[in-house]
């Protein structure tokens, strides 16, 4: 069993930045991506960016190319999503998810219990 941990969400005005940080407790044979999703009330959860721990390959959702950025922290399984310019269109729950990497992304196996990211305008 994996276990996944998100924070550092908060409510900011539109312009601003937010860090996020995940861990997921271990990364097994079966387990080797990070990905950020995000949900709001009433839509389909949303891919944001994933990143494979072996050589940090990252992959970005359309909307937030450009102004998010996925790193790897200081261990493999851990990962930081830095927001900027945030929009009111980004105010969601955020997940972090642990899984394999396939095709391109990371399918999630466990999830986190999300973060929420509210920005006013």
């Amino acid at each position: 069993q994996v276990h996944v941990t998100e924070s550092g969400g908060e409510s900011v005005q539109a312009g601003g930045s937010l860090r996020l940080s995940c861990v997921a407790s271990t990364f097994t044979y079966r387990v080797n991506c990070l990905g950020w999703f995000r949900q709001d009330p009433g839509k389909e959860r949303e891919r944001v960016a994933d990143l494979l721990a072996a050589d940090g390959t990252a992959v970005y959702a359309d909307s937030v190319k450009g102004r998010f950025t996925i790193s790897q922290g200081d261990a493999e399984n851990t990962v930081t999503l830095q927001m900027n310019s945030l929009k009111p269109d980004d105010t969601a729950l955020y997940y972090c998810a642990a899984g394999f990497w396939l095709e391109g992304k990371c399918v999630p196996g466990y999830w986190g219990q999300g973060t929420q990211v509210t920005v006013s305008s």
